[in-house]
Parts: structure tokens; sequence; C-alpha cells
């Protein structure tokens, strides 16, 4: 089954199952996460409340922990919903954003690969700062180091378990104009992984999924302002033939 194929069926699975995803994130990003979550019948929560934390997680098909605006609220809400994690075995997506620019946040990332995420979404540098190497082999490395997925995004798409990697350049340029965009990603990845127990499947499908939409969006949005709405319409609409036509290779 071809990767185009294999994300449609996962994504009419999102329509029959409604997966729980529980997201840590960015202030900035909460809406438009919630919302990308929604266009593809995931249920977002996103508490940060520790006396809540335990119930949200331990009925969540998948968690996601980003690292965006890492305030004391956030890092005491982090380790709370990783030992519910643990004790459900509820797979998680880690998004150690911006830890290239701050040395307190990346200790806190890299103590956080030790507790086995599920798939790790990062930029090129972001990556490459955890990992202490170049740009080039900074996913391959991690995958191998963390004995995860790392999926890096940007142009071209690498998605790797440090043996079989996965590229896609799919995507529009103004993606990297809207606020959340990334963290939307890192999101639907763990919706993705909630429905798909291969995590270098789940990672690959939602970079395609989110690639796609993009060059959907693109195509009709008149600027950075009415992308948003129009990329949301898309990744909603999102099918089979859609995927297969813009991506016949995979």
């Amino acid at each position: 089954m071809t990767l185009a194929a294999r994300t449609a069926d996962l994504l009419g699975q999102f329509h029959e199952t409604a997966p729980r995803i529980h997201c840590i994130t960015n202030s900035v990003a909460q809406n438009f996460t919630a919302n990308a979550l929604l266009a593809v019948d995931a249920r977002p929560s996103m508490t940060l409340d520790p006396a809540e934390l335990p119930e949200f997680v331990g009925s969540a098909d998948a968690l996601l922990v980003n690292l965006g605006t890492l305030d004391v609220e956030r890092r005491t809400a982090i380790g709370v919903a990783l030992e519910a994690a643990e004790r459900n075995g509820t797979p998680w997506v880690l998004d150690p954003v911006m830890v290239d620019r701050s040395g307190g946040r990346r200790a806190g990332a890299i103590e956080l690969l030790d507790r086995g995420p599920a798939v790790l979404r990062g930029n090129a540098s972001e990556l490459a700062c955890l990992a202490e190497c170049d740009e080039a082999n900074a996913a391959a490395e991690l995958a191998r180091r963390a004995r995860c997925v790392v999926w890096q995004t940007g142009a071209e798409d690498i998605v790797t378990d440090g043996a079989e990697t996965v590229r896609l350049s799919h995507g529009h340029p103004l993606m990297t104009r809207v606020t959340a965009m990334g963290c939307a990603a890192a999101a639907l990845c763990a919706a993705f992984r909630a429905v798909e127990a291969d995590s270098l499947t789940a990672a690959s499908a939602t970079a395609l999924s989110f690639g796609i939409a993009g060059e959907i969006a693109g195509e009709t949005a008149r600027g950075p302002g009415s992308f948003s709405p129009h990329f949301l319409d898309a990744l909603a609409g999102l099918n089979g033939p859609q995927l297969t036509q813009r991506s016949p290779a995979t």
C-alpha cells in the first residue's frame, strides 16, 4: 500500500473513532491547534491543571508535549502529564520549540527524550541543537540515540527511525508566515499516532497530509490572513484522490 493510500485510510479512521488528543502546547498556538484537530474529527483537550491532567491524559489516545511557551505552569503540567502517559501507555509527541534559543530549554528537552516519545518533531536548527551535529545528520542521529521516530520539517520533510527514511516535498510558502503551523503539525502527528501504531507511518502520513493541505490552501489564499481558514478547510476535506494525485510516487 502506498503512503497516500495509507494516509487516506487513517484519515477515515479519524472520522470513525474521533481520537482524543491532549495538548500541552504553546499559548499562541492553542486555538489554531484545536481547530486543526477538529478539522480531521479528532477531539482536543488542553487543560494544564495538575489536578485534572491525570484523568485527561488517562482518557486520551495520544499526548502532545510542546515547549513553545515554557512557563512554570507548563513545566509542572508536562511532568504530571508524562507520569499519566507512562502509567497508561499513552503515546506522545515531543515538539522542542526553540531549544536552539535557550540552554535551559535544550537541557529540559534532552531529559524528555529519555522518557520515550513516539515521535520528535522539529525544524533543522532545533534538531541540530539537540543532536550537537550538523543539520544534515541530526534527524538520523537523534532517532538512533533516542530510539524514536524523528520528523524534521522544512521545505523537504524528513521522517526517519534511524534506519528507514521517508522524504516528502509538499507544502506552500505561506505556511511559514502563519503562526502555529508547526505546533498544529505536531498535534496532528499525535492524532495519527493514536490510530497508527507504527510511528514512522504515523509521522509520514502527517507530513504528507499537512503538506498537501497547505498546497491546496495556497492555491486560493490571497495571503497569510486568508491562508489559515483555507488551510483548515483543505485539511477537513482531504481525501484519497487528492493525496494520490499530488503524491503518486508515495
